[in-house]
């Protein structure tokens, strides 16, 4: 696969991003660009110049390992973005020709049940393309928003980035936002072939100038553990700790449990939020 201009990006991007003061290096004189030098990079990695410069327009096939260890190393990568350039140059050596099946857009009927046998908080599973895959209950009713009469999962980064509502749903919007692209642009490395991811890409740069800056800062994110705060609209702020984690079955889903602290504000909302979608339930059944 062709890889060269993400990979180009990336390198400057992450180069851009390290000040000398971080690397340890002098700051005497004038610099006419933020970041580091292709020769300072190149001083950190322990490589010349020429093979630094070579390697940032785009041409990793057939780093070793080492090589990328150490470029990792001095462009102070963290883990997602370490495991992204690892990503780039099995891309570029060639070692991802073979295309995936597209990522489930439903559950298997076992996921299913055990999903809704978590009864006291929120619990989804996502795809790689940002699909709301499944719900229980109570992630369907805290989830409320985003989903519409016009068939198919939810998408997060349509809602985000689309729907008006989210500026609502997601106070720090902004923070949500910047999640969202880099999930989606790890996505992206893990699979690039994937046709879905690039659609949806396409759509949202097309249709949205928040969306098109942010995926050209070309930041990649692990969706872990964490944080988040939300405000549902009919049970106010939500302050969740969140752990998501991949299905061994299908290793393009991933579960995520909410949870909130004990004796919160937040697990008072979540007892509220339970009647809430049981009166819904009522009156949609």
């Amino acid at each position: 696969m062709d890889n060269r201009a993400e990979v180009r990006a990336f390198l400057t991007s992450r180069r851009a991003k390290v000040s000398p003061e971080r690397a340890g290096l002098p700051t005497a004189g004038q610099r006419r660009v933020p970041g580091l030098r292709r020769s300072e990079v190149a001083a950190l990695a322990g490589m010349s110049v020429e093979y630094y410069a070579k390697l940032e327009r785009g041409s990793l096939a057939g780093a070793s390992p080492g090589v990328l260890d150490a470029l990792a190393r001095a462009l102070h990568l963290d883990e997602a973005e370490r495991e992204h350039l690892l990503r780039l140059a099995h891309s570029a050596d060639g070692r991802d020709a073979g295309r995936r099946r597209p990522p489930p857009s439903t559950v298997r009927p076992s996921l299913r049940w055990a999903l809704d046998a978590i009864t006291a908080t929120p619990a989804i599973v996502g795809n790689n393309r940002m699909d709301l895959v499944a719900a229980n209950p109570l992630g369907r009713a805290m989830y409320s928003d985003h989903f519409t009469d016009a068939g198919g999962p939810p998408n997060f980064a349509r809602f985000i980035f689309f729907d008006g509502r989210a500026h609502r749903f997601y106070p720090d919007w902004g923070m949500a936002a910047d999640i969202c692209v880099a999930n989606l642009r790890t996505s992206a490395g893990k699979d690039p072939h994937d046709k879905g991811i690039h659609d949806l890409v396409g759509e949202l740069s097309t249709r949205s100038d928040e969306f098109r800056r942010r995926w050209a800062a070309h930041n990649v994110r692990t969706h872990g553990a964490g944080v988040k705060r939300f405000h549902h609209h009919a049970v106010g702020d939500l302050d969740l700790s969140y752990d998501s984690m991949d299905l061994r079955a299908e290793p393009d889903l991933a579960l995520t449990i909410y949870t909130a602290s004990p004796g919160s504000p937040t697990e008072d909302a979540l007892r509220l939020l339970a009647t809430w979608a049981a009166t819904q339930a009522g009156v949609l059944g």
